[in-house]
């Protein structure tokens, strides 16, 4: 590792503990205001030092904007000129978020939901600087970011000043305004910046909007250093340019997948945009923008507006916002959550209820109709849920196995028992929480599918998190096979597709015994399948390949991918023993499995779904199928054990999870 960056490591270990990760410096967090005291806990430590940005998604209000260098209880606006005000409606930076005051209509209106992006100061990420102006050119002024900045804003604290926005492409004496929509302007004579900046200093000019003789300034500094991760060798912001086509597929590749978006037209006027994945950002270029120049309650742009993917984004359409042609448009990328999780209930809960028909919880911003919280404090953000009624379904396709994914639109539905296309749009589903964040919500939507008075549901929810789940969105493009990018971070084990514009089967992939099958049928896996939907090629940590038969071009496609993470989850297979012995299967969990999925692979049978919220016991516990709308049934096929999951020998009696001889393949989370 190099000197620089042992030294930039060093110092992000001493601010915080061991490496750092994006959600160890960055949030967003979505909350309804209270009207009172209003604690937000979204893991960030911002006794640290860091900035705090809230905007009302459904008002038209101001931005606030409050940091540490200034003070808790002083704001800004990034939609005005005006100077620093005295009440920001903010009470105290956390070890693990903020606190806000009562009753704030910029930040904890009763009346109002909101969003909060969270930056925490950290070497290669993001800085604060204050200083008092002097009106002297060639002003030096010395900053912690530890890296040569990428992005630098400078605000006037005292006087109508707009703010001073630069990025690294332009020259010292170019810039944007952040409260402005104008296009890229230049200083001539007057530069804003004298001279490069430098990982220690940023050197300024004279004029009154960054250096104006005693008043007061911030500045705000932003690098994008590969120092997080794992290894500390991971970049998590990206900041540069492209230019717009004016035509669908302008592909932007950042190296990572992106949750949040800022940019702005430079060579012509064109409002500031921000996008991210918990207000609703999807991989079909759905987004719901907020503008820092403008109070503007949050606005949606349909499919397909700017794309989301596993290595960066897509401009789409031909709006000058966006990618009009020959613009050029500069943007500041940040990458999604990637901690390797500690303990299964960082990533998957159960959650067990009853239908009510009634949703007592509030507004959803992008809906605007009424929601009822299911669980409100999971302790992560939602991205893949799969709801199913207990005592069976009806209809085609049955509200039962429900499957919904942030990453393709809260209102997309597919049924893990059914070939139909994706649902989308449709106001049959749950929803995930795009109102608060941290929680599982449904929707008046949902009435007589999945709040259904008196029916009892449960909802497995998922977060995607390194070496456990991964969710892709992707298209077919003809190729035989697509090579296709994954953030797992290591070669998947249970690799399960399915198109989303049309009506085919789940296709399901064990790349460990070369099998391939179907996940909403009873039949067994096959090696013909394998070669055949997967291209028998063996998935690497940042690739996985399918035939042209399972996406041809065009085609919209979804992959749910799972792997084996040490006491977190395990993908595996057993060998049944018959009616003679029981089967323990070892997961290397201390616990017990609270989620297990079974499949005979070697002749037909069910895809048999246990979890601990039903019940795990060691007398009968309660099944649920993937493949079949079937209710609830009771038996005695599965014990609990310490170390996994133990097979009674009266799943061998009824010819299903323990036939002599018979293989089968399992997913289990601890």
């Amino acid at each position: 590792m190099p000197s620089t960056k042992k030294l930039l490591t060093a110092a992000a270990g001493s601010a915080g503990g061991d490496n750092l990760y994006p959600e160890d410096v960055f949030s967003t967090f979505l909350y309804a205001g209270t009207g009172s005291t209003n604690n937000i806990v979204n893991g960030v430590d911002l006794t640290e030092g860091g900035l705090v940005w809230i905007k009302t998604r459904d008002d038209i209000e101001d931005h606030n904007l409050v940091d540490s260098g200034r003070g808790s209880n002083k704001g800004l606006e990034s939609n005005t000129t005006d100077a620093e005000t005295g009440s920001a409606g903010f009470s105290t930076f956390n070890s693990n978020g903020f606190t806000l005051t009562s009753g704030f209509g910029k930040t904890n209106s009763t009346s109002s939901v909101y969003t909060s992006w969270s930056f925490r100061k950290a070497k290669g990420f993001f800085d604060i600087v204050t200083y008092t102006g002097n009106a002297t050119s060639n002003r030096v002024i010395s900053h912690n970011l530890g890296s040569v900045p990428k992005i630098i804003i400078i605000k006037n604290l005292d006087n109508n000043n707009r703010w001073y926005f630069w990025i690294t492409g332009f020259a010292n004496n170019d810039y944007l305004y952040l409260n402005e929509n104008f296009a890229k302007n230049n200083f001539g004579a007057f530069a804003y910046l004298t001279a490069d900046p430098t990982s220690t200093t940023v050197t300024i000019a004279s004029d009154t909007g960054v250096n104006g003789n005693n008043y007061n300034f911030v500045m705000y500094l932003f690098g994008d250093d590969a120092v997080f991760g794992e290894d500390s060798d991971e970049q998590i912001c990206k900041m540069g340019t492209y230019t717009g086509t004016g035509s669908n597929g302008n592909t932007i590749t950042l190296g990572f997948e992106p949750q949040w978006l800022m940019w702005k037209p430079s060579s012509g006027a064109g409002d500031w945009q921000i996008v991210d994945s918990m207000r609703g950002w999807t991989a079909d270029g759905v987004v719901n923008r907020l503008e820092p120049n403008t109070a503007d309650a949050e606005a949606t742009s349909g499919s397909p507006y700017c794309s989301l993917t596993s290595t960066g984004f897509v401009q789409n359409g031909s709006s000058g916002t966006n990618n009009a042609s020959g613009i050029a448009y500069i943007y500041m990328a940040i990458r999604r959550p990637m901690k390797v999780p500690e303990a299964g209930t960082e990533v998957f809960q159960a959650l067990t209820y009853s239908g009510t028909g009634t949703f007592p919880n509030g507004t959803d911003p992008n809906s605007g109709v009424a929601t009822r919280t299911i669980s409100s404090s999971l302790g992560f953000d939602v991205d893949m849920s799969i709801t199913k009624w207990r005592s069976g379904g009806s209809g085609t396709p049955s509200p039962s196995s429900s499957l919904m994914g942030r990453l393709r639109g809260i209102y997309n539905e597919l049924f893990t028992y059914d070939t139909a296309a994706e649902t989308q749009g449709s106001n049959t589903g749950p929803r995930f929480s795009t109102r608060t964040s941290r929680a599982f919500d449904l929707h008046d939507y949902g009435v007589e599918q999945l709040n259904k008075s008196g029916q009892a549901l449960v909802s497995y929810v998922f977060k995607r998190a390194p070496k456990f789940m991964d969710v892709v969105a992707f298209s077919g493009t003809g190729a035989n096979p697509l090579s296709v990018s994954h953030n797992l971070t290591v070669a998947p084990e249970l690799m399960i597709t399915k198109r989303r514009n049309a009506s085919v089967s789940w296709m399901v992939g064990v790349p460990s015994v070369s099998l391939g099958g179907f996940l909403n049928t009873t039949d067994a896996l096959s090696s013909t399948r394998w070669s055949t939907d997967w291209s028998g090629f063996s998935p690497t940590s940042t690739i996985f390949k399918v035939s042209d038969g399972t996406a041809g071009s065009g085609d919209n496609m979804i992959a749910y991918l799972f792997a084996t993470l040490a006491g977190i989850s395990k993908v595996g297979t057993y060998t049944g023993t018959g009616t003679g012995t029981t089967v323990n299967v070892d997961c290397g969990f201390s616990n017990g499995a609270r989620f297990i999925l079974i499949k005979r692979t070697d002749s037909s049978g069910d895809w048999f779904v246990y979890d601990s919220s039903r019940g795990i016991n060691a007398g009968d516990s309660p099944y649920l199928l993937f493949n079949t709308a079937a209710q609830e049934v009771n038996t005695d096929y599965i014990d609990p054990l310490n170390a996994g999951f133990t097979v009674t020998t009266d799943a061998a009696v009824t010819g299903t999870l323990n036939v002599n001889n018979a293989t089968y393949i399992f997913l289990a989370i601890a």
